[in-house]
C-alpha cells in the first residue's frame, strides 16, 4: 500500500469512527469513505519559496462570518497544464505552522465550492514540498458547525487541480 493510500485509509477510519470527526452522528452511520481524485504525480512540486517582505497582519474571512488573522509568509509559483500559478503561504508566527488555502477550477463542481487546503513542508535545503494529492476539504465542507478560513482572492487560480479530496456529497448544511 502506498503512503497516500495508507493516509487516505486512516483518514476514512477517523471520519467514520471517531467521535471527534467533523461528521455528524447521522453522517457517520452511513459514511463509507471520502471521495478522492486519482493520484496525480504531476501535481507534486519541490518549489523555492519567495519570502514576502510585508508580513503585516492579514485578516482572512471565515465561513461563519468575521475573520481570522494571520501573516503572509511566502509565495510559490508552479505550472499546471501550461498555466503559471502563484499561491501565498500564510503563517501565524515566524516559526508556526504554515497554511495554504486555495480555490481552483474544480471548486463547486468536482471539489468543495469554497476551496481546499494543502499542507506545506519545508525541506532541509529551504525549498518547499507541495503535494496536491494530500489536498483536503476544511471541516466546514462536512458540517456547518465548523468555522473555516476562506481562501483569499490571491489564492484563487484558474487551473484545475485534480488531486486530493473531491466534494463531499452528504454535507450537513
Amino acid at each position: 500500500m502506498s503512503h497516500l493510500a495508507e493516509f487516505r485509509a486512516e483518514k476514512d477510519t477517523f471520519f467514520g469512527r471517531d467521535e471527534n470527526s467533523p461528521l455528524t452522528d447521522r453522517q457517520r452511520t452511513i459514511f463509507d469513505g471520502l471521495c478522492y481524485f486519482d493520484e496525480a504525480p504531476e501535481l507534486v512540486f519541490k518549489l523555492t519559496p519567495n519570502p514576502v517582505n510585508d508580513r503585516t497582519q492579514v485578516d482572512i474571512p471565515v465561513t461563519t462570518g468575521g475573520t481570522t488573522s494571520t501573516h503572509r509568509w511566502a509565495t510559490v509559483s508552479f505550472a499546471i497544464d501550461g498555466q503559471q500559478s502563484t499561491l501565498t503561504i500564510f503563517r501565524e508566527e515566524e516559526d508556526g505552522p504554515m497554511f495554504l488555502p486555495f480555490r481552483d477550477a474544480t471548486a463547486g463542481e468536482e471539489s468543495y465550492a469554497t476551496g481546499r487546503y494543502v499542507e506545506v513542508h519545508i525541506l532541509e535545503d529551504g525549498d518547499i514540498w507541495l503535494d496536491f494529492n494530500y489536498a483536503y476539504n476544511p471541516y466546514c465542507a462536512y458540517n456547518d458547525m465548523w468555522t473555516c478560513p476562506i481562501p483569499p482572492p490571491e489564492n484563487r487560480i484558474s487551473a484545475p487541480i485534480r488531486a486530493g479530496e473531491r466534494a463531499f456529497s452528504d454535507a450537513a448544511h
